[in-house]
């Protein structure tokens, strides 16, 4: 036997013991049940319908969401998933923009942690009756972010960005009152 031969023999012995080792661990292997076309669920009534997926993005109106900001034209979405995002032009200053997350499940607890492992600076503020955090970054005068419990669980909260270094209204002001409409239009 050449070397080669011994060669491709103990790859070959490899590959069979990785494939046996892989089905043995539940890889690859066929299990009994039936495929279900997508949204149609087990056979229950359920629909699975995506309608309402992006909701959230539509808790404050661009109109408001444009006279919160001191924005005197367009709003147009810029990203909806994960978080929600919005270009504002006519924004004092110029262009601005406006981000919204809520997480389900969340704590302004670990909000704060989470800015404080950042080297944010975090002030507790009252929005609505509730605790909020009023949140900056360091040497950065344009943007302000504000969060607060959701009015049945979770954290909520809005970024305001301005144009930096351009004139332009306290964004924790603008930040504010966009969370105060949120948890008004919560009650």
């Amino acid at each position: 036997m050449t070397l080669r031969r011994g060669y491709t023999r103990g790859i070959f012995a490899a590959v069979a013991l990785l494939a046996l080792a892989s089905g043995a661990s539940g890889c690859g292997r066929t299990v009994s049940g039936s495929a279900y076309p997508a949204g149609s669920g087990t056979g229950d009534t359920v629909n699975t319908n995506f309608d309402k997926l992006l909701r959230e993005c539509e808790v404050v109106t661009s109109e408001d969401i444009a006279k919160a900001v001191g924005a005197d034209s367009f709003v147009q979405p810029s990203f909806y998933g994960a978080v929600c995002m919005w270009d504002l032009q006519g924004a004092p200053g110029g262009d601005a923009m406006v981000t919204l997350n809520w997480y389900e499940i969340g704590a302004l607890n670990n909000e704060k942690a989470n800015n404080d492992r950042l080297g944010y600076i975090t002030n507790n503020i009252t929005v609505e009756g509730r605790r909020a955090l009023e949140t900056r970054r360091p040497n950065d005068p344009d943007s302000c972010g504000v969060s607060a419990g959701a009015a049945d669980q979770g954290v909520i909260g809005f970024w305001v960005n301005y144009h930096p270094g351009s004139s332009h209204p306290d964004p924790c002001g603008a930040a504010k009152k966009l969370v105060e409409l949120t948890l008004n239009l919560a009650r």
